[in-house]
């Protein structure tokens, strides 16, 4: 019994160690912008965003490459500034944000490229599709922010061709190649602060007896002694 009782104990401080190099980011909306840009008309890249990402890092401050991010982004949102090309980009010619007003990534791996530098591959799941991608992601050191919060930023790059995600929409030109590029370019610039984690709650104290209850334990003490 002694040994199983240590056995246990050891467990548990494995554990406990374990979790203390795990902390909580989440990403803050309002210093988090994410951009893409894509060719037009063969000769120009055009430019838009996103108006609100969200999301959460699970980072393991010992060892990063076995951190877990995953993002959510309002297809809504989208805005390049023109708002007839705005109009177009949500409807079922692109992203078809009635049926689909989401956008995700969820890692799947991580590997060191340098020092705060990184390769993310995940799966991300646009228009209803789910692809797998690597982006480029170059991490800045953790800082107290004005608040007394813990606060630390990150920079993401990456590639995509849109028709893999079923964006097909497009036009020729009359003097050759067509309206829309196919290659998107992504430069996200993402503010995450570290998550407070609450204490537990302490565990309610056992109700003291009542007189009802001290009466029937004596009553049943006397019927025991008889």
């Amino acid at each position: 019994m002694r040994t199983l009782s240590l056995s246990l104990l050891a467990l548990a401080a494995t554990a406990l160690a374990g979790s203390a190099h795990a902390s909580t980011w989440e990403i803050d909306p309002s210093h988090t912008t994410a951009t893409f840009s894509v060719k037009h008309m063969m000769v120009t890249n055009v430019k838009g965003q996103f108006g609100k990402v969200t999301g959460e890092v699970n980072l393991d401050d010992k060892d990063p490459t076995k951190s877990a991010a995953k993002v959510e982004i309002d297809a809504k949102t989208i805005d390049t500034r023109e708002p007839k090309r705005d109009a177009h980009l949500k409807s079922p010619d692109f992203f078809d944000v009635e049926k689909h007003p989401t956008i995700t990534f969820t890692s799947s791996a991580i590997k060191k490229e340098g020092k705060e530098k990184y390769k993310m591959t995940g799966d991300l799941t646009m228009r209803g599709v789910t692809k797998p991608v690597t982006l480029s992601v170059e991490t800045t050191p953790e800082v107290k922010d004005i608040m007394g919060g813990q606060t630390r930023g990150a920079h993401v790059t990456g590639k995509i061709n849109r028709k893999d995600w079923g964006l097909n929409w497009n036009k020729a030109l009359e003097a050759g190649g067509v309206l829309v590029g196919d290659e998107v370019a992504l430069d996200i610039d993402v503010e995450m602060h570290k998550k407070v984690e609450q204490p537990a709650a302490p565990a309610a104290a056992a109700p003291a007896p009542s007189g009802n209850d001290k009466a029937a334990a004596s009553t049943s003490g006397g019927a025991a002694k008889k």
